[in-house]
C-alpha cells in the first residue's frame, strides 16, 4: 500500500528536483522573456531605421548644398597663366562672369625700412621711444635698460600690434633691423625717434627706405581695379584671385574646368535625389495592411513629421525677389505619393523668361532670412527636425527610453525567476525530507508485517 503511494510521486525511482525546478522556472519566465525579446528586436529595428532617416536627411541636404556651392556651376577654377595668378571659389560664393580676362599690371607691395649696420643683434641702440604712425594710429616702442639692443627693439616692434613687423638680417658686415608693413598704400607708416635725454645727448636711429608701399593693379575684362592686397576678392564675383607676378600687357583667362551646370539639369538632379529620399521614407513608414508587414517606422510621429516638413518644400519661399519664389513657380510639383515631378512646359517657360532669376532663387547671391535658397531651406528643415527639441531627436529619445524600459523589465523578470527558483528549491527540499521520513516509516511497517507473518 505504502509502496504505491511512494512510487506515484516518484520517490521510488528518485525525484529529479533540479530538472523540475528548471522546467517550472522556464514555464514561468520563458513566455515573458520571449515577448520582451520580440519587443526589443522591433525597437532596435526602429532605432536603426530612425538613425538611417536622420542620416539620409543630412546627406541629402549636404549633397544639395555641395551642388549649389558655386563650384557646382563651374567646377574647379583654372588660370591659363598659373605663374601670374591663380583663382579659387570664395567659400559660400557663386562664380559669375566667367570666363574672365585678367591682366596683372602691378603687385601690391609692402613698405620696408632698414636700419644702419650694427656689429651684432645684441648691440645697444640707446634708450629711446620710437613711434610708428600709420592708418591704425600711433604706437610707441619703448627701449629701456631691460631691452636696449637691436634684438630688443625687434621684439618690441613685433609686440606692438602696429601692423609693422621687424626682423634682423646678418651678413659679414654686421646686423641690420628691417621693418615691414602689410601690403598696400593704406598700410604705409612713418617713424618718429625720441632718444632718452633728448636728441643732443642721444644718438638718433636712422633708417633707409628700401621699398615703398604700393597697391595691386589688375584689369578684368578691360576694367582697371586697384586693391591693397595680392589676394583679391570681388574683382570677379564669387572668385578669389591670388596675384603672383606682374606682367603688364599680358592677358590670360580665368574659367571653370567643366561646362557650367545648367539650371534644368540642377532641377532634374534635385528632383531625382529628393524622390530617392522620399521613396525610402515611404517604405519605412508603410502601414501593414491586409496582413502584410508594415515598415519599421509605421505610425511613428517623428517620421511623419519628417514627411510633413519635406512635403512643404515645393511651396516654401526660397527668395523674396524676382518673378520666381518657390519651386512650384518653376513647375516642380508634389505627386500623391509625396514624390516630386517636373512640369516641363512650365520650367521651360520660366527659363526662357529669366534663367538667371531661377538660378538666383535656387542659390541667392546674398543669403538672408527671407532669401534662403534651396540649400538654406533644406538646412532649416534638417536643423528643425534634428534640434534637441525636434521631431527626430524626440523620436530617438522615445525609442531609447523604450530600450531602457525593456532592459529594466528583463532584469525584473530574471529576478522574479531567481526568486521562484529559490522558493521551488526550498519546497522540493522539504518534500525530499518528507519522502525520507515516509520511506523510513514504510520500511518499519513492512518489517512489522514481516515479523507478524513469521510469528504466524
Amino acid at each position: 500500500m505504502f509502496s504505491n503511494v511512494i512510487n506515484s510521486i516518484g520517490a521510488g525511482s528518485g525525484l529529479n528536483s533540479a530538472q523540475l525546478v528548471d522546467d517550472l522556472v522556464a514555464a514561468s519566465t520563458g513566455v515573458k522573456l520571449g515577448q520582451l525579446n520580440q519587443r526589443d528586436q522591433l525597437n532596435s529595428t526602429r532605432i536603426s531605421a530612425m538613425a538611417a532617416t536622420a542620416s539620409a536627411l543630412t546627406t541629402f541636404a549636404e549633397a544639395v548644398k555641395e551642388t549649389l556651392n558655386g563650384q557646382g556651376f563651374v567646377g574647379d577654377l583654372i588660370s591659363t597663366r598659373t605663374e601670374l595668378a591663380n583663382a579659387t571659389v570664395v567659400e559660400g560664393g557663386r562664380p559669375e562672369g566667367l570666363p574672365a580676362t585678367l591682366e596683372v599690371v602691378q603687385l601690391a607691395s609692402a613698405q620696408r625700412e632698414m636700419s644702419a649696420v650694427y656689429a651684432s643683434a645684441s648691440d645697444a641702440v640707446g634708450e629711446r621711444t620710437l613711434t610708428i604712425n600709420n592708418s591704425g594710429g600711433s604706437f610707441d616702442i619703448v627701449i629701456d635698460s631691460s631691452n636696449n639692443s637691436l634684438a630688443g627693439l625687434r621684439d618690441a616692434i613685433n609686440a606692438s600690434n602696429s601692423g609693422v613687423t621687424a626682423s634682423i638680417i646678418t651678413d659679414k658686415a654686421g646686423a641690420r633691423l628691417v621693418m615691414e608693413s602689410e601690403e598696400g598704400v593704406d598700410n604705409a607708416f612713418t617713424l618718429a625717434d625720441a632718444p632718452a635725454g633728448g636728441p643732443i645727448l642721444g644718438v638718433p636711429l636712422t633708417f633707409d627706405n628700401i621699398a615703398l608701399a604700393g597697391d595691386s593693379i589688375i584689369r578684368v575684362d578691360g576694367i582697371e581695379l586697384t586693391n591693397s592686397s595680392n589676394s583679391v576678392s570681388g574683382a570677379i564675383p564669387g572668385v578669389e584671385l591670388s596675384l603672383l607676378t606682374a606682367e603688364p600687357g599680358t592677358s590670360f583667362t580665368i574659367n571653370g574646368d567643366s561646362e557650367p551646370l545648367d539650371v534644368r539639369s540642377l532641377v532634374t538632379e534635385f528632383v531625382s535625389a529628393y524622390n530617392d529620399l522620399r521613396s525610402s521614407l515611404n517604405d519605412a513608414t508603410a502601414p501593414g495592411l491586409a496582413g502584410a508587414s508594415g515598415g519599421p517606422l509605421a505610425g511613428d510621429r517623428g517620421a511623419r513629421e519628417v514627411i510633413r516638413q519635406l512635403s512643404q518644400l515645393t511651396s516654401t519661399r526660397l527668395s523674396d525677389t524676382g518673378d520666381f519664389n518657390t519651386l512650384a513657380d518653376i513647375g516642380v510639383r508634389t505627386e500623391s505619393d509625396g514624390t516630386l515631378s517636373i512640369d516641363e512646359t512650365r520650367l521651360d517657360a520660366a527659363l526662357e523668361l529669366d534663367s538667371g532669376a531661377v538660378k538666383l532663387m535656387l542659390e541667392p547671391a546674398i543669403v538672408t532670412d527671407t532669401n534662403v535658397g534651396l540649400s538654406g531651406a533644406l538646412d532649416k528643415i534638417s536643423s528643425l527636425l534634428q534640434d534637441e527639441n525636434g521631431a527626430l531627436a524626440q523620436a530617438q529619445e522615445r525609442l531609447d527610453a523604450i530600450r531602457e524600459s525593456i532592459a529594466e523589465r528583463r532584469v525584473k523578470i530574471t529576478d522574479e525567476g531567481d526568486r521562484l527558483r529559490e522558493q521551488l528549491e526550498g519546497t522540493f527540499a522539504g518534500l525530499e525530507r518528507q519522502l525520507s521520513v515516509l520511506r523510513a516509516t514504510q520500511s518499519y511497517v513492512e518489517q512489522q508485517f514481516a515479523s507478524f507473518d513469521d510469528n504466524n
